[in-house]
């Protein structure tokens, strides 16, 4: 139980990482863990060859069972949906593949994905199991899991940010980007936004939030220029959630909306709000994510 245990805690971080790919939800991702324990609680490590392999093959099967119900309270979710976010240790940001892959816009991106095919792209293009790993993991033939693969990488090519961006550059836009909402700056706003910037806002029918997308940038700078709190009671403070540039929005010192930005080419191109309440239990402390032990 001694090894179990030691095992476990090696790659918990590594484990929590993969369940929060997989399903963009840290609550959820939590209680993986728990059924992933129990489990290899059970296994006769005598038999096991690859620790790491087996552990994420545990997580990553319990994490496509929970998908299914995931999915169906999405469907009565009342506004967008937009992934739990997290506020993250400094060395996520280092990682660059490991940011990409949990940034608010890629986790977007593999919510697009079928489930089957979300975890073959996430074990092998983030934590670069070897196909015939998981293969195992999702019950196909290493042949079936290179064609899913290939679809996998394909369309989330289509469709995630683009190329990569400077530090320096990404904190002067986030920079400008918050100075100009905290004076109210629709021209500064306008400076800093892509013209087809995209604000999406999740409420979760508890907190009121954008029920539908605002595309544009004039749209964007004036719904973020307009003065609905009382300006001295407002608080933005920077911070690094899902490894990349965010506000946290305080209102009389309480913590009211986590709002993160995409960056491309030095403009804001994707803004995402989240307010509901429930989703925002891991802004608290750090969490630290890992691709590998």
């Amino acid at each position: 139980m001694d090894t179990a245990v030691d095992a476990f805690v090696t790659h918990r971080n590594l484990l929590f990482t993969v369940a929060y790919e997989m399903l963009g939800s840290a609550a959820d991702a939590e209680d993986v863990l728990q059924e992933t324990w129990l489990r290899w609680a059970d296994v006769d490590l005598g038999t096991v060859r690859d620790q790491r392999a087996y552990l994420v093959r545990i997580a990553t099967r319990q994490s496509l069972n929970r998908l299914r119900s995931i999915g169906r309270r999405k469907e009565s979710y009342v506004g967008s949906w937009l992934p739990e976010p997290l506020l993250t240790t400094p060395d996520v940001a280092d990682d660059v593949e490991l940011a990409k892959s949990v940034s608010m816009a890629m986790l977007l991106v593999l919510e697009t994905l079928a489930p089957v095919e979300r975890a073959v792209f996430v074990l092998r293009e983030v934590f670069e199991l070897e196909y015939d790993q998981i293969a195992d993991t999702v019950e196909k033939s290493p042949a079936a899991v290179r064609q899913i693969a290939h679809r996998a990488r394909a369309h989330v090519a289509a469709r995630r940010p683009r190329g990569a961006v400077s530090v320096a550059e990404v904190r002067r836009a986030s920079q400008a980007f918050q100075r100009a909402v905290e004076m109210g700056d629709v021209q500064g706003l306008l400076d800093i936004l892509a013209p087809d910037v995209v604000l999406l806002g999740d409420g979760g029918g508890i907190k009121q939030a954008l029920l539908r997308p605002v595309v544009g940038a004039d749209k964007v700078a004036r719904l973020l220029a307009s003065r609905k709190v009382d300006v001295t009671a407002l608080s933005l403070h920077p911070a690094h959630v899902n490894g990349h540039p965010a506000l946290i929005v305080r209102i009389d010192g309480e913590l009211d909306t986590v709002l993160t930005l995409r960056i491309d080419d030095g403009l804001v191109t994707g803004l995402y709000a989240v307010r509901n309440p429930e989703k925002l239990s891991h802004m608290r402390h750090a969490t630290a994510l890992r691709r590998r032990a």
